[in-house]
């Protein structure tokens, strides 16, 4: 590809977010802090993520769910390093699974509200993927000053158990290690799943320690003869194995998964995977700095599919939206992306030339999306999103148009596909744009965003022009005299305030997207999301009921 200076410009700064994203993510990694890490292997355990690493086959792939959870939450508690529990899709003994693994590091593995929503994100992968999932139990129960926040409602603590039920009920495999504290409420996690170990000496089991037993019913007993692994493997019945030490009970988990039969195929189609033949590296010189720049989305997708080859559906039809088949890491996939540059439209005797701006959804290119998706589901072909949108078109000639109607008809595709889908936020992801895009509340099997990514109801700009009209109408209300500078003032603070909110990171947080990644790895996800999706055979019809044609 031509290099330009504007090119090495934009690979300066695309290189840097990337080395932020690695600096951001070594940091995260230390969980609790390297005291917290050094007492933990003082009382001979592993710590989360190196019970993972173990667990895991040697030098094969992974990907790491939510590892930005939690971040710059909760500070006044001490915060919550990647929500205070690790979550991978990766292999053990060449079968898919997912792992959760509390951290105890962090607070001894207590549940803050975003812990909660993290394991149950996991569950929901597991459920939609039917993969079998591994829980490594290592916490303290809920966190108890912010109870309120995780115990009672629909989407708290108690909705993992419910799920343990239901995954148990559809055949899903789940195996528990307890492998340090497991109290209270959180002590059904592993009895609710199909099989439980529990490490000796270092590991306990009971609704209630010893210190509430004496205050509630004046037993005096130790922790390790009240659920102890001696106890529970011996006399209660509860756990299934015992293990000498983590390694052990790790060993003991590989055995068993080993053993594990095979699953019914979705079908997706797979043929031998080739590198896309452009270079990847050069996505970090295309994509801009600015988010308001204009560029050729084809070259992002050329540099992500196999081969570079991307066959176009109604390539000169509704412009702003790309669509068509290709292939990542040797499976099929239908992409659905937004087109950054400016297109010229045809003129034909009722329709004159015009200029449509890159990023925006039209009439034309709604439609477009609605049919491709139709075809993908006929087909049972996974879809790929790539967004960088920032809404769909306004205006009397779009609003006479039938713009809602059309964009109306794309969410409705969008929200029926029963093909797994897979949403890579690339950059802008505005408003119903978001939504028609596959955004979260759309159910994509995974979503993701580059380092480069703005979710948010418009842009930085925009929004703190809006704002900045309604504080000033405020102010001069109160009798407050606005100069301009007092203005150009308010408006950086107000700008300031709302891009923290549209940051990738601040998305990642609340788990609004599964990961925030490197370019370079997207192949690597949408390759294991769709590898994940196999393992559940598709089993509803694609049906948009009533539209407004």
């Amino acid at each position: 590809m031509s290099m330009d200076i504007n090119f090495n410009k934009n690979e300066d700064y695309n290189k840097l977010l990337a080395s932020d994203l690695k600096r951001r993510f070594a940091k995260v990694k230390l969980g609790g802090g390297l005291k917290r890490i050094d007492k933990h292997h003082a009382k001979g355990k592993l710590t989360a993520r190196e019970r993972i690493d173990y667990l895991l086959d040697n030098d094969s792939k992974s990907i790491e769910i939510g590892a930005f959870a939690g971040e710059d939450m909760y500070a006044e508690h001490g915060g919550c390093p990647s929500g205070g529990v690790i979550v991978k899709i990766g292999y053990i003994k060449g079968k898919q699974c997912i792992v959760v693994a509390n951290d105890a590091t962090v607070k001894a593995g207590a549940w803050f509200p975003i812990t909660g929503k993290k394991n149950l994100r996991a569950q929901e992968i597991a459920i939609e993927n039917r993969l079998p999932i591994i829980y490594l139990v290592d916490s303290a129960g809920v966190y108890l000053p912010m109870q309120d926040e995780i115990f009672p409602d629909k989407e708290h603590f108690g909705r993992i158990f419910r799920n343990n039920a239901v995954m148990s009920s559809m055949g899903i495999t789940q195996i528990s290690a307890v492998m340090g504290s497991c109290v209270a409420g959180g002590a059904y996690l592993p009895i609710m799943s199909d099989e439980a170990l529990i490490v000796d000496k270092t590991a306990s089991i009971f609704l209630a320690g010893s210190y509430l037993v004496k205050a509630a019913i004046g037993e005096s007993i130790d922790n390790e003869t009240l659920g102890g692994a001696t106890t529970h493997c011996e006399i209660s019945g509860v756990t299934d194995y015992k293990a000498k030490d983590d390694k052990d009970a790790l060993d003991k988990i590989k055995f068993i998964v080993d053993k594990i039969g095979d699953y019914d195929k979705a079908g997706f189609s797979r043929t031998e995977a080739f590198p896309p033949k452009e270079n990847e590296d050069d996505i970090f010189g295309i994509l801009p700095k600015a988010r308001n720049e204009q560029y050729d989305m084809l070259e992002i997708i050329k540099r992500l599919v196999d081969n570079s080859e991307f066959e176009q559906y109604k390539e000169g039809y509704g412009q702003t939206i790309l669509t068509g088949y290709a292939r990542i890491d040797g499976w099929a996939v239908g992409i659905v992306a937004n087109q950054r540059k400016l297109v010229k439209t045809k003129a034909s005797k009722t329709k004159p030339t015009e200029m449509q701006f890159g990023g925006v959804i039209y009439n034309d290119s709604a439609d477009k999306a609605t049919r491709f998706i139709a075809n993908c589901n006929q087909k049972k072909i996974p879809l790929v999103f790539l967004q960088d949108v920032t809404g769909f078109m306004v205006g009397s000639k779009s609003e006479h148009g039938g713009i809602i109607k059309d964009g109306a008809k794309m969410v409705n595709a969008v929200s029926n596909s029963v093909v797994p889908k897979f949403t890579v936020v690339i950059g802008n992801s505005y408003g119903a744009g978001n939504y028609a895009m596959c955004g979260k509340a759309y159910d994509p099997r995974l979503i993701v965003a580059w380092p480069s990514a703005e979710l948010a109801v418009m842009s930085g700009n925009s929004a703190a022009k809006v704002l900045l009209q309604i504080e000033t109408a405020s102010l001069k209300k109160r009798g407050e005299e606005i100069t301009p500078e007092k203005e150009a003032e308010l408006f950086d603070k107000i700008k300031s305030r709302y891009d923290k909110q549209i940051s990738p990171y601040y998305a990642a947080a609340r788990i609004w997207t599964d990961a925030v990644i490197n370019p370079l790895e997207t192949r690597n996800w949408i390759s294991m999301g769709i590898e994940a999706a196999n393992h559940a055979p598709i089993k509803k019809s694609f049906n948009m009921g009533v539209l407004q044609v």
